[in-house]
């Protein structure tokens, strides 16, 4: 019987029922009993940090724009949740929905909702690469966290990345900051596994995990901690217990927190 329970990490929020990066969906994902919400960042013309993971906004937000090259008071009018369900509008019994909860949403936004919830719930923070603004936006970061007191050891939030350079930066900005190495690509992992920091957590993606069990037994071997992304499917979530994996990031907060509870009883 596996002994550790992962965290839930709500992957852009509860993103298979509400539209991703929205605060309706980290609200449905609090809601929920998620431990953790994920989020990627981008930085906008005017130097804010909003969550969308897209460089540019056709899939999000029906909008030709590039993120990099536009203002937030630009993004503040478009809807980024009505690709989700576009045949809202044809609903005449549809309570009015509150528009705050379907635009862009700023990390600053999030965080601050993180702190004012009434139990601990942890933020992973991706950064994107590459983008025009290069390291500027893990100084911007690491600047944000520092307003929230979230730059020391023990704080609720950890950053992310592919970019192996972009978590060196952090480190050297803010080291007592947890990272995460992404990973999905296996060809990486004996390279990178000689060069990450000695407390980073790796963060393969559950496909490579499938595709390359052998791979995922020598990150588990490995002695560090494991956070896996995106964890939709029983079986996947059964992988990451046989492995070990101290979270999950996935689309679907309540099936994972359901199907633990059924595997590992409730939790305390």
């Amino acid at each position: 019987m596996p002994t550790v329970r992962p965290q839930v990490v709500a992957h852009r929020g509860a993103s298979h029922e509400l539209a991703e990066h929205t605060l309706g969906a980290y609200l449905e994902a609090l809601d929920t009993g998620a431990g953790g919400l994920e989020c990627d960042v981008r930085l906008t013309a005017d130097g804010h940090l909003v969550c969308v993971h897209d460089r540019d906004l056709r899939r999000t937000a029906a909008n030709k724009g590039i993120v990099s090259t536009m203002e937030l008071a630009d993004l503040s009018e478009l809807d980024f949740a009505a690709w989700k369900n576009p045949w809202a509008d044809l609903d005449d019994e549809a309570p009015d929905e509150d528009q705050d909860l379907r635009g862009v949403l700023t990390l600053r936004k999030l965080l601050e909702t993180v702190a004012d919830y009434d139990r601990r719930v942890e933020v992973a923070i991706e950064t994107k690469h590459p983008t025009r603004y290069g390291g500027l936006v893990e100084k911007r970061l690491v600047e944000m966290l520092r307003d929230f007191g979230w730059d020391q050891a023990g704080a609720p939030v950890r950053v992310m990345s592919f970019s192996f350079t972009a978590l060196q930066r952090v480190e050297r900005l803010a080291p007592e900051i947890q990272l995460v190495q992404l990973l999905d690509k296996p060809n990486y992992w004996p390279m990178l596994r000689r060069v990450i920091g000695r407390d980073w957590i790796v963060g393969p993606g559950i496909k490579m995990l499938r595709d390359h069990p052998r791979v995922g037994e020598s990150i588990a071997r490995s002695g560090r901690d494991v956070h896996v992304w995106t964890v939709n499917k029983e079986k996947d979530l059964d992988r990451c217990l046989d492995l070990g994996v101290k979270a999950v990031i996935t689309d679907r907060p309540r099936l994972m927190l359901d199907l633990l509870e059924q595997r590992l009883g409730p939790a305390e």
